[in-house]
């Protein structure tokens, strides 16, 4: 099934149905009393949960031992950096009209901003580098640089805890499942878990 030549594109699909999903709702008008923020919180939501997706990706190919799993790695991180531009830019726009010297200030007093900017900056080089010519450029500094997603990770949850100001329930399940993901990357949990499965 992962082989299938439609899975990739159907994988593309999928990770474009939020999107789909959004505009359908701004067209009907059914995004609340503040559309905006509505829309805001959507794309960084989806941005966060495809970032576990794609980190949920390689312990899939471990367990099966199925490598086929890694081949919507890359898409997967793409759309990541595509719903996380879009939560940036409609905050920009919307909060500061697109005036940089007011971002930097509310980039600045805002700690959970701070964390959320940051995550969006270091995110970048980490899409820009996303294709076989800047893997074979980079060579061994590549797989380097683009473990900075788990620093991505811990930003993103931390961010969306500090936003969050009464119902703390989607971001802690976020925050156990990024854990999680982090916890299966230690040599030691990865290498028991590999030889219980019989993976080599």
């Amino acid at each position: 099934m992962l082989k299938h030549p439609l899975a990739k594109p159907l994988f593309f699909i999928f990770c474009l149905l939020p999107l789909l999903w959004i505009v359908a709702n701004a067209v009907f008008g059914d995004l609340g009393a503040n559309p905006v923020e509505t829309v805001t919180h959507q794309t960084g939501d989806w941005a966060l949960r495809l970032l576990l997706l794609t980190l949920l990706l390689t312990p899939l190919k471990n367990w099966t031992g199925n490598p086929q799993w890694i081949r919507f790695r890359r898409m997967a991180g793409l759309f990541v950096y595509f719903y996380a531009f879009c939560h940036f830019s409609i905050w920009y726009l919307a909060d500061h009209g697109l005036d940089v010297l007011s971002m930097l200030n509310d980039i600045k007093d805002r700690p959970y901003i701070t964390l959320g900017f940051t995550a969006f900056v270091l995110l970048t080089p980490l899409a820009l580098t996303s294709n076989r010519w800047m893997m074979k450029k980079l060579g061994k500094h590549w797989k380097s640089l683009h473990r900075l997603v788990y620093l991505i990770l811990v930003l993103v949850i931390a961010h969306y805890l500090w936003l969050v100001k009464a119902d703390y329930r989607e971001p802690i399940v976020y925050a156990l499942i990024g854990g999680l993901l982090l916890l299966l990357r230690l040599p030691v949990i990865r290498q028991n878990l590999l030889y219980k499965q019989g993976v080599s």
